[in-house]
């Protein structure tokens, strides 16, 4: 006589969720403003100012677009404050830095959005492996949002998982 195999994860009330799910489509472009810089380390603004103007911005439309210098250049604000106004309209979504920071951005305000409540005094695993560049701050930012609604937290797989956070029984 054999035992019917029973799938506990399947039949458990584990919430999981994926922030890959959540990932926003896009191309991403990192722009590299060394090359509008004298010798890439000094801005000069009247040469600074026709270089954007020659710039085809139509090559980033539509793309998520993260500004940033390569050299050791001392860049004032206002210049990356005037290339985001050639790049109003024309990108998604544009931030100072890395690739890394400008999904960090995207995530942040895609967490901001989610509504959670589904999750309220439930288990929840939160999945670990992607195949997309979820950056490791928004994790943090899930487990912040997370935290006091669920009743646990767990990262992982259902069949291998590490325990995060379980809430307190009032007694």
């Amino acid at each position: 006589m054999t035992e019917e195999i029973i799938n506990r994860v399947a039949n458990s009330k584990l919430i999981t969720l994926d922030l890959e799910d959540y990932y926003p489509v896009g191309k991403r472009s990192a722009l590299d403003i060394k090359d509008w810089l004298f010798e890439g380390l000094i801005l000069k603004e009247k040469p600074f100012r026709e270089a954007l103007k020659k710039y085809n911005w139509q090559e980033l439309k539509n793309q998520y677009v993260a500004i940033y210098c390569s050299t050791d250049a001392i860049v004032p604000g206002w210049a990356y404050m005037l290339i985001q106004t050639h790049l109003n309209g024309i990108a998604k979504k544009t931030v100072f830095g890395s690739l890394e920071t400008l999904e960090t951005v995207l995530y942040s305000s895609i967490i901001e959005k989610i509504d959670l409540n589904f999750c309220k005094d439930k288990p929840v695993i939160v999945k670990g492996c992607s195949h997309k560049p979820v950056p490791q701050n928004a994790y943090l930012m899930l487990v912040e949002k997370l935290q006091p609604i669920a009743r646990s937290i767990l990262y992982g797989e259902a069949c291998s998982s590490v325990p995060l956070y379980k809430k307190k029984r009032n007694l």
